[in-house]
């Protein structure tokens, strides 16, 4: 049923939500601006722009999203996903994991270096390793499974493992897989200046930190065939509305472009893809316990925030179709998605008001949230949707700087959150074993039982079967106000070409290549 204000609310919304969806989906990784100045050859040239500069290049620092394009082209990783966003070999050619799983070996090829000549060998994977599990940082949780790190001889690197772990091997195709030069990273040049040993290097005279990174392709590079663009240059345009400007202008060639634009675009100056899920919104009802708000401790608050919302309306309405309505946290791509999951939870806030009565809220609750550039589109349907049954809901202005800081402390019991979809088991550990995602520790026997057989368990088949498990207890204890999920719309310039499906939501140099004969 729609109200006269709600449907206000929603087309209230709408053009905010091409602005913030398109600055989050930059910020997640799935949107990047390309320019291929010459077609093909030693001299083509690309030009990223991203949303924002990345706040270290250290490795143990290193953010995901669109600071990928730099960092990854800088540092190789032991692997890599394919544009199917299938793990491949890269500067490991093999791996292998022990029965028990609690061991994994991985060969490395021969004849890499860093970019200063030095070798790259197992002993300078091991120590990186190592120096990701010591230092407190961005990849010092995914490491906590690894008992130790050996390197027996040159090739041969061998990580042993507290308990299985089956989020780590994908791990090593993202940040916590790059490898830098255990000789140099210490020093201070690195987060501005690293040595690596990827495909490219940072040339410091050209760059301008926070603003500007220029990318000169290394010609020793073991594969340097595998990367067409001589030079890469990564502009900072934090304005989305600059962004597809400078794409229409041909100042660069690649952007995701909200629905309600994609038919400027439709000419033969630009190829369009649409890729189907690339990213999740959803309510993160963090404190299940109830530690900060009593309330969400209580099962029946939890299932009654899930039937507030007409998530089909917010994607024909807020998303302008481009996208689908979901109560699922994996995405469609993902091997725990079960779609009998969706028949739970529709939206009905007569049964919303009464649970939040049967547990004690027949007036409802005041809860405060996060205001992020990112949930600033969705505040008002969510305000709505949770006003209608009882909950009263304040927004707090905050910088997106500090927003994942802020959730990270506890500071709110829940907020509005969008992010890439991933691999099941990446997405279980980001959603219950990173700060900014479990700010209150939340676990429970059965989870954990769950997660524990998923990564003990090495038959593909059988292990989505546990996920799918694992799924249906996330989504039937209502630990998540899932809402949609976000399609992208990726506009290419004639001359650019996009590779893959938008399975593989990493931002990699590798998604893009010439188009012959322009």
């Amino acid at each position: 049923m729609k109200t006269s204000g709600r449907t206000s609310t929603v087309r209230r919304s709408r053009r905010a939500f091409i602005a913030a969806a398109t600055v989050a989906i930059l910020a997640l990784g799935a949107c990047s601006s390309p320019t291929a100045s010459q077609p093909g050859g030693e001299a083509a040239e690309l030009t990223i722009g991203i949303a924002s500069a990345p706040r270290s290049l250290d490795p143990a620092q290193l953010d995901g999203g669109t600071q990928a394009y730099i960092w990854g082209s800088v540092y190789d990783t032991l692997l890599y996903y394919d544009n199917e966003g299938k793990l491949q070999p890269n500067a490991a050619e093999s791996w292998e994991y022990s029965d028990d799983a609690r061991t994994l070996t991985f060969t490395l090829r021969d004849g890499m270096t860093f970019s200063n000549g030095n070798p790259v060998t197992a002993e300078a994977v091991a120590a990186n390793l190592e120096r990701n599990k010591a230092t407190p940082g961005q990849q010092q949780s995914k490491m906590s499974s690894v008992d130790s790190v050996e390197a027996p001889d040159p090739n041969t690197v061998v990580v042993r493992f507290s308990a299985p772990d089956q989020s780590f091997i994908y791990n090593m195709a993202l940040d916590a897989g790059v490898i830098a030069d255990p000789e140099t990273v210490d020093e201070p040049r690195t987060p501005t200046d690293p040595v690596g040993s990827g495909p490219y290097v940072l040339d410091t005279s050209a760059s301008v930190s926070g603003s500007s990174y220029v990318l000169k392709r290394r010609e020793d590079y073991w594969n340097a065939d595998a990367y067409p663009f001589a030079t890469i240059t990564v502009r900072v345009i934090s304005d989305q509305a600059a962004t597809l400007n400078a794409l229409r202008s041909g100042e660069v060639d690649v952007s995701t472009v909200p629905m309600s634009q994609l038919d400027s675009f439709k000419s033969p100056e630009f190829s369009i893809a649409s890729n189907a899920s690339t990213s999740a919104g959803y309510l993160n009802l963090a404190d299940r316990e109830g530690k900060r708000l009593k309330p969400l401790g209580d099962l029946r608050v939890r299932q009654a925030i899930n039937m507030a919302f007409n998530r089909s309306e917010i994607v024909d309405k807020l998303l302008f179709g481009s996208g689908s309505p979901t109560n699922q946290q994996f995405g469609l791509k993902s091997e725990a998605y079960d779609p009998d999951l969706e028949r739970l939870y529709k939206y009905d806030p007569e049964q919303a008001r009464k649970l939040l009565a049967e547990a004690g809220y027949p007036d409802g609750f005041d809860v405060n949230m996060p205001s992020t550039p990112v949930s600033q589109a969705f505040e008002p349907t969510i305000s709505q949707a949770l006003g209608d049954i009882g909950i009263r809901v304040s927004w707090d202005p905050t910088p997106a700087q500090n927003a994942t800081a802020a959730v990270a402390a506890g500071e709110y019991p829940m907020y509005f959150f969008l992010v890439g979809s991933d691999v099941a088991p990446r997405e279980v550990q980001r959603q219950f074993h990173s700060s900014s995602q479990n700010p209150f520790n939340w676990s429970s026997p059965e989870f954990e039982r769950l997660e524990e057989a998923a990564n003990r368990e090495m038959d593909p088949a059988r292990r989505a079967g546990i996920y799918q498990e694992l799924n249906a207890y996330v989504v039937e204890n209502a630990l998540f106000a899932p809402l949609f999920f976000l399609n992208s719309n990726i506009v290419t310039a004639k001359n650019v070409k996009h590779l893959g499906d938008g399975t593989n939501g990493f931002s990699s140099i590798r998604k893009f290549d010439v188009v012959d004969g322009r």
